[in-house]
């Protein structure tokens, strides 16, 4: 083997290895746990009884409603948005079309407090129509058991994944076949249910699915909302009895089946469906002028969605900045004392340590895979370089729940791995790889964007005059594709700070927790613990804000391509 096909041939095996024991290893324990019984043999019985559970089964069904609704939800104010972006020019496209992003600017648990605050039952919006007189009495806003609540709140914060997939899908149609079903007298809401959805379907189901999942298995939105009739919330429980309880496995190993299920379907349905168009657009489609009034109601639209959007954020930060806020429009007394504790309290502030120590090393790792990983696959023809790229992306695709309770589940003690027991180790190594594994696709799509973008004559002129393959990669590569992997670490490093799943699940000790576990805690407490919840959730989102806007800056329209799976 010559030595410029043992290098790429390393990192294949390397990488494989990775995925291998904190991928598939930590799904082969829950799959051990839920399919093999006390005695050492095969069993079905506990996946049969989470279906005869009258408990369980609704906690599959509230998952899969909630997970359903959030998406159409989602679909139905992203895709107008995006079509309209596409095609028009109105006042504001551009300030606007960013401004769709803030809602990922906050995870959507810290949200629920801003939600609650505002359209609780002694909420601020109750509170203003009892005031005017238009309510007699409170109206539950949220919905029995807060199931509206939650699909609102996920939907929100969801939005924009398929909006940037559907934008990039819209840009990707070629006006060709749009102006030739006009021809044959195909126009308006027709031309768009016949010729333009279709074209953009493997778009909208790369976004969809991710919203899909995601709202089919959110642990954090339910958990804020005391929603407990929910798979999520049901496997968080049980955690506490792990070592003796096997149905925490069969409710994991169901969700796991649900969601490679829907989404073969969905691939099966729209993913194969493909549409094939010139490379490049046989004519440039003309981005229409609208009129004063056509202007004003696509702005207004825009508007009215980020306005949404943000009465979580705006719920939250008014929570942050009052000395006590219930049965009131606006809080009564404004203080700044709540962001003093939030940085003072004991929770807080190793709670922020910890999460810059392990976003900060599971970043490093992420950066080092990705590249190595996106260079096989984009400069490479090594066989096998597809499955490498499919197996970088798989943990889009499997919810962050199933893996953080897999990774509880092969470090109990008698196994392999138990001398990663958060329980009863430093939960530093498992938190690293969880967050590593979870945020690597964003590290890969954002490096091979790099690298597909960077001519390889650049590389292979240094190469000819002497200069090895790494040293060439080091040198003129890297500092070529420096922005790419700048905002794909930028998002990498966000979202684990952020991570909500692995961190509720696998910090199990105060002096371990991350910031999204400190957040959890905080509002768990009596007296002003919300509101300094809501105050730590501030600083959260400033610092996200910041992250999310530079590699938005960095990557623009490409931005999209990192959530697709």
């Amino acid at each position: 083997m010559s030595t410029r096909q043992l290098a790429p041939t390393c990192v294949f095996a390397a990488t494989a290895l990775f995925f291998f024991f904190f991928f598939l290893w930590p799904l082969g324990e829950t799959l051990r746990g839920a399919f093999v019984g006390a005695d050492g043999r095969l069993t079905f019985s506990y996946l049969f009884e989470v279906f005869r559970n009258r408990i369980y089964l609704e906690g599959l069904s509230n998952a899969f409603w909630l997970a359903v609704w959030s998406t159409a939800l989602a679909l139905l104010l992203a895709l107008p948005l995006a079509f309209i972006s596409d095609r028009f020019l109105f006042p504001g496209k551009g300030v606007l079309s960013a401004l769709l992003l803030v809602p990922m600017i906050l995870p959507p648990f810290v949200g629920a407090i801003g939600l609650k605050a505002v359209l609780g039952h002694s909420g601020a919006l109750n509170t203003l129509l009892l005031e005017i007189g238009a309510l007699d009495s409170p109206v539950d806003w949220l919905g029995q058991g807060r199931f509206w609540g939650i699909v609102a709140l996920n939907a929100l914060h969801l939005y924009p994944i398929l909006y940037l997939n559907a934008t990039a899908a819209l840009a990707n149609v070629d006006p060709a076949m749009e102006e030739a079903a006009e021809n044959l007298g195909c126009s308006g809401l027709r031309k768009f249910f016949r010729i333009t959805l279709p074209l953009i379907m493997p778009g909208l189901f790369a976004g969809g699915t991710i919203v899909f999942i995601w709202a089919f298995t959110e642990l954090g939105v339910p958990l804020m909302f005391d929603f407990t009739r929910v798979t999520s919330v049901q496997i968080f429980n049980g955690i506490k009895d792990i070592g003796g309880n096997p149905f925490p496995f069969a409710l994991v190993v169901v969700m796991l089946a649900s969601t490679v299920l829907l989404y073969a379907c969905g691939k099966f349905l729209f993913g194969r469906s493909g549409h094939a168009m010139m490379a490049k657009a046989t004519g440039a489609r003309g981005v229409r002028t609208l009129g004063w009034r056509g202007g004003a109601a696509c702005t207004l639209a825009f508007v009215a969605v980020f306005g949404l959007a943000i009465l979580p954020h705006l719920g939250v930060i008014a929570a942050a900045f009052s000395r006590d806020w219930y049965g009131t429009i606006l809080p009564a007394e404004l203080t700044l004392e709540n962001f003093r504790v939030a940085l003072g309290h004991d929770l807080t502030l190793p709670s922020i340590q910890n999460s810059l120590k392990y976003a900060g090393l599971a970043t490093g790792v992420d950066v080092v895979l990705g590249v190595a990983i996106a260079y096989v696959v984009v400069r490479t023809r090594l066989p096998g370089r597809e499955v490498l790229d499919a197996l970088a992306m798989l943990p889009l695709a499997v919810p962050g729940l199933v893996l953080a309770f897999g990774y509880l589940a092969m470090t109990q003690e008698g196994k392999l791995f138990q001398s990663l027991n958060p329980v009863t180790h430093s939960p530093l190594v498992i938190l690293v790889i969880a967050y590593s594994v979870r945020r690597l696709p964003y590290v890969v799509r954002s490096a091979a964007a790099g690298f597909q973008q960077t001519s390889v004559t650049l590389e292979e002129a240094a190469q000819g005059l002497g200069c090895p393959p790494f040293r060439t990669l080091r040198k003129i590569t890297l500092p070529l594709i420096a922005a790419n992997l700048l905002a794909g670490g930028l998002l990498a490093f966000s979202f684990a700070m952020l991570e909500v799943s692995d961190s509720l699940i696998l910090a199990q000790k105060q002096q371990d927790f991350p910031i999204t576990k400190a957040i959890y805690e905080l509002y768990q407490l009596l007296g002003d613990g919300r509101l300094i919840a809501a105050a730590l959730g501030v600083w959260a989102m400033l610092f996200l804000a910041v992250t999310i806007l530079g590699a938005s800056l960095l990557l623009g329209k490409k931005l999209g391509a990192l959530f697709r799976v």
